[in-house]
């Protein structure tokens, strides 16, 4: 798979992040990091059993330098971990504000990557995305920050420096195998349900609708989206992947629209031009390329 067919890979795990907001208030009252073991679970149970239908893709999960897995385990889990702790600790738009930092990060961070220049117009285009997401997030309106929620606004922040890390990291290991992902998303539950038990009262889904909901997001938003991310940022453009992630609140806010949770508004519109012209703006090199 070439390059921008790669990137194209990574852009869907960004289509599946829009559906997280909808489908986890659809789950009805599930504690966050309960939540999170449960559709790691579907995840990598998924995983796991395709590697009956896979010859070699077990072999290919369980046979890596420890260091991937350190990388993946560390970077599903801690991401999650500090992000639920951050909402406990500060009001959400804030946390939501310097937690959506990761796409620009992930720009700069991928100047330090081998073959990989950083210019001009991929930090424009990362901060015209950064403007239009904290136009969503916002609603337009002020956003205040306050010394009593420090220590929430530190969990956000370190939140942020996780996924960018963790995505920009995962190209050293660009020879490891996606099926990778499957140890990740087992070990991810597994220390999501620990936290969960310490820290957490067990609540579980109510209906039909709610169960439906907590699958979809262990198939989509917390299951192939980190398979389909994994492999973006190994051979795709990490640059445009990191612009066109800012396009994840923006598509959440649209599907919250037209499950009638939302309206649409002059914040969402200009949030829209602002994210589409910074994702083409970061993206100019790979467009440019094809022609």
């Amino acid at each position: 798979m070439n390059k921008p067919r790669a990137t194209l890979v990574g852009f869907s795990a960004v289509l599946m992040w829009s559906l997280l907001a909808f489908l986890s208030a659809s789950s009805g009252q599930v504690p966050p990091l309960q939540l999170a073991s449960m559709c790691f679970a579907i995840s990598g149970g998924i995983g796991a059993a395709s590697w009956a239908l896979r010859p070699g893709a077990a072999r290919r999960a369980l046979s890596q330098d420890w260091r991937v897995y350190a990388l993946g385990c560390a970077g599903l889990f801690a991401y999650h971990f500090f992000y639920f702790t951050a909402i406990r600790l500060a009001p959400p738009l804030e946390v939501s504000l310097i937690a959506y930092l990761w796409p620009m990060l992930i720009i700069i961070f991928s100047a330090l990557l081998p073959g990989e220049k950083l210019r001009l117009h991929h930090v424009l285009g990362g901060l015209l995305g950064f403007f239009g997401a904290a136009l969503i997030l916002s609603g337009g309106k002020g956003v205040f920050f306050s010394a009593q929620y420090a220590a929430g606004y530190g969990a956000a922040l370190l939140c942020a420096f996780i996924w960018a890390g963790y995505s920009v990291v995962s190209r050293y290991f660009r020879r490891a195998s996606t099926d990778v992902v499957t140890v990740f998303c087992l070990a991810a539950s597994a220390f999501a349900a620990l936290a969960h038990l310490a820290l957490e009262k067990t609540i579980w889904p109510q209906g039909a609708a709610q169960w439906l909901a907590v699958v979809l997001l262990g198939l989509g938003p917390l299951g192939a989206a980190f398979y389909a991310w994994d492999y973006g940022v190994k051979h795709g453009d990490i640059q445009v992947l990191g612009a066109a992630s800012y396009g994840a609140p923006l598509l959440s806010a649209l599907v919250l629209v037209a499950a009638g949770l939302g309206e649409l508004t002059w914040v969402s519109g200009l949030a829209c031009v602002a994210i589409t012209l910074g994702a083409l703006w970061a993206a100019r090199d790979l467009v440019l390329a094809q022609n």
